[in-house]
């Protein structure tokens, strides 16, 4: 198995550092080649702009199509262009990061919104009435696994059905099924690691890690709606009435019972 490590934290002797560290021990110990992305150290630049396309850049510009056109003639940046071949290397991505403000850190967000881009990430596949591209189950990295690996500050009860920052499963469902399932990764339930701050004990916490970590091809993935496999109306996309689930809304109805 090929596993790349995305992995965002600025200090290499965290809790996320060693966590990235344990990942590329332990599968590598397994036999499975890794390769990772350590976005501080790379010094990756988080923030899109026309230099990202070179002379496929418009003025004004227009970032879909810009993107789509330097990916489609070979003049993306060096720097993304290496990430999307890691991305089409890979069998498995891992994302090492903390929870930071509800979401991930500024760098990763910049890592996606410069990878990700129009006909590589999106904008792929046929548009037609009975086809709304392929996405969503679908698309160039589908057959490939990805999964979050996250610090979180807070307690466990926080992030509860009933906690006061709502449950984990709906702050990660923009990241899990908008960001890495959308370009057809199919996303392993994620590993949260809650009280980040107060851990005492990292023996454990690395046991549990390596378990995860050897169970990654036999995982199932989470049962995310694929969009054109008769679920969704087209082009509306709206879950067809009587696949709801009793008791289920919101983003829980996107997920097969």
């Amino acid at each position: 198995m090929n596993t790349l490590i995305v992995y965002a934290h600025p200090e290499p002797r965290s809790l996320n550092g060693s966590l990235k560290d344990l990942a590329v021990a332990t599968l590598e110990k397994a036999g499975h080649a890794v390769r990772v992305s350590d976005l501080y150290a790379m010094g990756w630049k988080a923030a899109v702009d026309a230099g990202d396309f070179g002379p496929s850049a418009s003025n004004p510009l227009r970032v879909p199509a810009d993107s789509g056109r330097a990916f489609d003639t070979g003049t993306l940046t060096p720097d993304v262009r290496a990430e999307q071949e890691k991305l089409l290397w890979a069998d498995t991505v891992i994302f090492q990061f903390p929870l930071w403000w509800y979401t991930m850190p500024a760098i990763l967000k910049g890592w996606f919104d410069r990878v990700f881009t129009y006909h590589f990430a999106y904008g792929v596949g046929e548009h037609s009435d009975v086809k709304y591209g392929e996405r969503f189950g679908e698309g160039t990295l589908a057959g490939r696994r990805a999964m979050l690996s996250i610090t979180v500050g807070g307690r466990e009860s926080h992030y509860a059905e009933r906690g006061i920052n709502g449950p984990a499963d709906d702050l990660l469902f923009p990241i899990q099924h908008g960001i890495l399932y959308y370009p057809g990764l199919e996303v392993l339930p994620p590993f949260v690691l809650y009280g980040a701050d107060r851990v005492i004990d990292f023996p454990d916490i690395a046991k549990a890690w390596e378990r995860r970590l050897l169970s990654l091809e036999s995982t199932e993935p989470i049962a995310f709606r694929r969009q054109n496999y008769g679920d969704y109306e087209i082009p509306s996309l709206e879950l067809k009435e009587g696949l709801e689930p009793v008791g289920r809304s919101g983003f829980r109805l996107h997920v097969r019972p």
